[in-house]
């Protein structure tokens, strides 16, 4: 129903981060501080138990300036904490090339090559999740 309700201000920009506990709500401040009065509301909640954080910035359109301000801001904020980009709503189309600021290479090459076992078509969820090593490399 939060998010819901930030829609009726026009536009909002959506995360579902996770972050440690101990610093589970300075992002929301951090945001707040960084796009001023172009938000209307930069709210945050979620799941403490597994410290999974909403992040909704709410305006009245989108516009370029609040998504510059936004990107790639919110996922290195989040890297900076050792936190990940993508909690519970997994990474789909939108945060493949940001999976970088929450894994590093290696498991990333892994995550590919076990990708490639089990589905050698790509065939499976294709062009979801992993990022392309190269341009040739979409699905």
């Amino acid at each position: 129903l939060i998010a819901d309700s930030l829609l009726s201000d026009g536009y909002c920009f959506k995360y579902d981060i996770s972050l440690p506990l101990d610093q589970f709500y300075d992002i929301v401040l951090a945001v707040r501080e960084r796009v001023g009065d172009l938000a209307i509301n930069v709210t945050g909640y979620g799941h403490v138990g597994d410290s999974n954080l909403h992040l909704n910035v709410s305006c009245a359109r989108f516009t370029p300036e609040i998504y510059g301000l936004l990107e790639p801001f919110v996922y290195e904020y989040t890297s900076k904490l050792r936190g990940s980009v993508s909690a519970e709503h997994g990474i789909g189309f939108l945060k493949r090339k940001y999976l970088h600021y929450s894994k590093q290479s290696e498991p990333l090459r892994l995550m590919r090559q076990m990708k490639q076992l089990l589905d050698p078509n790509g065939i499976l969820n294709p062009y979801k999740v992993l990022p392309a090593e190269s341009p040739d490399q979409a699905r």
